[in-house]
């Protein structure tokens, strides 16, 4: 994720919120023959947003306008995205049909919030659409009964940038958001798509999973066990989000996976490993160093390093296994995030920057 930037930062709204205005307008243009320009609508905690329509067109028997995604000051990869609602009339008594339109993902594993064979639009998002649908449904005496088409064109090759493939969600994005506002830099949806990914492993009964801080880590560790995409958690960053949901919702096996200097951030106790969030203490890495048998001249060496990856390297001309014993303190700590009654074994690979196993540590 990019360095967050300085100064006030803009929030935006999700793909759920951009969606239930896209819906709103279109259903006032369906019964009504008009589209409201902006729309306004309602979100969860009480706001009401106007969304001014980037385009509008009215059928025989549908109606179809779309929004732009505005994100913010987030560096979301949806930002400046078209989304689109096209609204026919369903049988009376049918209520709201969601359904994917080109862009849209559809739901093909176990484990998410809606299951296999549905669109990925979260529930929060048909909470919001449906509630818009009854509101506007009053205003002109209609039943409600009407189909909802979410499309965001170009969206499949935007969701090759998220965890989307990962998750079994084919064909396109996620229409996300439980409040419709999006809060710059706030992480949530990285974390909320490693709860889905341990979700997804569990409901796919998998045994063995993973969390890696980056791509030469992941591409490491699933070599070296031939784990699936799919046992595969985004870590990144996020070693407290992965460990805590875990700590609720268990699978039999994790393996922790990612370079030296990440992995003694989280050795010597940090949850979020980013490097504006936490930072390697080179005295406390130094003090390992004599613990694995280093001299005390190493030591002030070490010290005075610029990197870990110095560290890790004078350890090695020495012989010194300071991997193995970093990937010991790592272990320690996520077992202890897990708590003492878990039954999740653990074990954890340090992995260099050619993808060369230099640390491990398991039962």
């Amino acid at each position: 994720m990019p360095d967050r930037p300085k100064g006030p930062l803009r929030r935006g709204w999700t793909t759920g919120a951009c969606a239930t205005a896209a819906a709103s307008a279109a259903y006032h243009a369906l019964l009504g023959g008009q589209f409201p320009d902006p729309v306004v609508i309602s979100l969860p905690k009480g706001q009401r947003p106007a969304f001014a329509l980037a385009r509008e067109e009215l059928g025989r028997d549908f109606a179809s306008a779309a929004v732009v995604k505005d994100a913010g000051d987030d560096p979301d990869v949806t930002h400046g995205a078209l989304v689109m609602a096209t609204l026919r009339r369903a049988r009376r008594g049918d209520g709201v049909i969601f359904k994917a339109g080109p862009g849209v993902g559809t739901v093909t594993l176990p484990g998410l919030p809606v299951p296999p064979g549905e669109p990925a639009i979260n529930p929060g998002p048909r909470a919001m659409m449906r509630a818009a649908m009854v509101e506007i449904a009053a205003a002109h005496g209609d039943s409600g009964d009407v189909e909802i088409e979410i499309s965001v064109p170009g969206g499949e090759a935007m969701a090759e940038k998220t965890w989307n493939p990962r998750l079994g969600i084919c064909g396109g994005l996620s229409i996300l958001g439980t409040t419709g506002i999006v809060v710059p830099y706030s992480c949530s949806a990285w974390i909320q798509s490693i709860h889905s990914g341990i979700d997804v492993a569990r409901a796919s009964d998998l045994t063995h999973v993973a969390g890696c801080t980056g791509s030469t880590s992941e591409r490491a560790v699933q070599a070296h066990y031939g784990l699936p995409d799919t046992a595969m958690l985004d870590m990144g960053d996020f070693a407290g989000g992965l460990l805590k949901y875990l700590r609720r919702r268990p699978l039999p096996r994790l393996t922790l996976g990612g370079g030296f200097a990440k992995l003694s951030k989280l050795g010597a106790g940090h949850l979020d490993l980013h490097s504006g969030r936490s930072q390697v203490d080179m005295d406390w890495l130094a003090d390992r160093l004599i613990e694995a048998g280093g001299g005390q001249a190493l030591a002030a060496q070490a010290r005075a390093a610029n990197t870990a990856s110095q560290v890790l390297a004078m350890a090695r001309v020495e012989g010194i296994s300071l991997g193995d014993l970093m990937a010991r303190y790592a272990r320690i700590e996520a077992l202890d995030v897990l708590g003492a009654s878990n039954a999740v074994a653990v074990d954890v690979l340090i992995i260099d920057r050619e993808g060369e196993i230099v640390g491990r540590a398991d039962d």
